[in-house]
């Protein structure tokens, strides 16, 4: 009440602690869902299709017989079959065996690859292009002092310069 300078409370509050109700139920209501526990599809496993021109092989893209060349039909139809089955079932043998550590190895890598970006990677790119702004300005100088000038003087020597093309016949 007796102070000359009072700081200024926003119309929203803090985040944590909101001025308004409205804001305070607005957060209260929000279900606040954690990354690591979020629901997976089961069914569409790849819904940003990024598997889609590399794993997507069958029996078709793989053997084929032309015209004229044809096994026996209980042939074909075996070799589909063990074709089919043999990949299904040695994916799922290996994505047994080895999902859970390359997932393992795979989240290290991009948990380190993220560290390096936020604590590394950036901060040297925000304190490269601070340190260089000053040298930029240095050299935006020296060019706008010595070489506008120099510039500006051939510009009006080639400017009075015309020329006219004529067709003789």
């Amino acid at each position: 009440q007796g102070f000359l300078y009072t700081a200024p409370v926003r119309e929203q509050g803090n985040i944590y602690k909101p001025n308004n109700k409205m804001m305070a139920d607005e957060l209260s209501e929000k279900a606040v869902r954690d990354v690591h526990t979020k629901e997976i599809d089961l069914v569409n496993r790849d819904p940003k299709h990024l598997n889609d021109d590399v794993v997507k092989i069958d029996f078709e893209d793989v053997i084929a017989e032309p015209e004229g060349t044809h096994s026996f039909d209980g042939i074909w139809k075996a070799s589909f079959t063990t074709f089919t089955v043999t990949k299904y079932w040695f994916y799922r043998l290996l994505s047994a065996i080895f999902g859970i550590p390359m997932a393992l190895i795979w989240g290290i890598y991009f948990a380190i690859l993220s560290f390096l970006h936020i604590w590394a990677v950036v901060p040297c790119i925000r304190s490269y292009l601070i340190e260089i702004q000053c040298i930029s300005r240095v050299y935006s100088i020296c060019i706008h002092t010595f070489c506008d000038p120099l510039f500006e003087a051939v510009g009006k020597m080639f400017s009075s310069i015309r020329f006219t093309v004529r067709k003789e016949i």
